[in-house]
């Protein structure tokens, strides 16, 4: 688990280094070269390495030969151990745009799916020795999340008509989804997700035609579905006002012909030429 430490300021020690730094001059100038040269090699090759300058966000891991000492999250200018490695590891939110890769849906419909992964480390000590390359690991894990979830759910509705959630229409519950799954599979590297959303979602080439003509004939077929309902209310109400206000007089046969052209002009694709009959009912 990761252990917090808090080192102590460098402006002390960087007092002491330009101390030293002058004394070991002075001495070179007065022919003490052993001691100057001494001087000199236990301030540039010793006390130097121990300073170290963290910009927010960031954090530095500490290492003693081969130990984990802990991990430094303030910002500032400090001084620790010379001989403590510092590893840096942002704290910063990072940007992960998983490229469109081609999978299967819940059908078996080869679809193209990307996302955009928004994540942190939370866990220093997991983040650097958990995993070999966490900025790797995170990749790799969110690729495979994504295709793990595209298999759950159809594209569409139009697959699938007892499914309530698919791919294209549910996209709040299945990006909540996607970030839940790839949260489990990052919690061995103490990586924390954001956000996690599909920003990027299509039938794969060799159906996206064949797939664009099926929406298209079930659009049109719902259009006319609704226009033979509103045309069947329209030919139900003009019955009953010719009836109820009396004027005029259809018999069986005279109703039907006339809730067939009534039904033809409402519900034709194209506009109606009327043709005017200037006899009778009858001819």
């Amino acid at each position: 688990m990761e252990k917090i430490i808090k080192p102590t300021s460098g402006w002390a020690m960087l007092a002491f280094f330009f101390v030293l730094l002058a004394a070991g001059i002075f001495l070179l100038t007065q022919k003490q070269f052993v001691i100057g040269i001494i001087i000199l090699s236990v301030d540039l090759l010793i006390i130097a390495p121990g300073f170290l300058a963290i910009e927010p966000n960031n954090s530095r891991v500490m290492n003693l030969f081969g130990d984990y000492v802990g991990t430094i999250r303030e910002s500032g200018f400090f001084y620790a151990n010379p001989f403590y490695s510092k590893k840096k590891v942002s704290l910063r939110a990072v940007t992960l745009d998983v490229p469109m890769i081609k999978v299967n849906d819940k059908q078996g419909n080869p679809i193209m799916i990307g996302a955009v992964v928004m994540y942190r480390v939370r866990d220093t000590f997991k983040a650097t020795f958990d995993v070999e390359n966490y900025p790797d690991f995170v990749k790799i894990q969110s690729e495979a999340a994504v295709r793990k979830l595209a298999g759950l759910y159809s594209y569409d509705n139009l697959e699938d008509e007892h499914a309530t959630v698919s791919l294209r229409t549910n996209s709040d519950e299945v990006n909540h989804q996607l970030a839940h799954e790839i949260s489990e599979r990052l919690l061995i590297a103490g990586i924390e997700v954001i956000e996690a959303r599909i920003n990027n979602l299509a039938y794969a080439t060799e159906i996206a035609g064949a797939m664009l003509q099926r929406q298209q004939a079930t659009a049109i077929v719902a259009a006319r579905a609704k226009i033979v309902e509103g045309a069947v209310g329209m030919v139900e109400m003009a019955l009953e006002q010719l009836s109820h206000k009396n004027i005029v007089d259809l018999d069986e046969e005279k109703k039907a012909a006339m809730v067939s052209n009534l039904l033809v002009v409402l519900c034709g694709d194209r506009n109606a030429q009327p043709i005017v009959n200037t006899g009778t009912l009858h001819h």
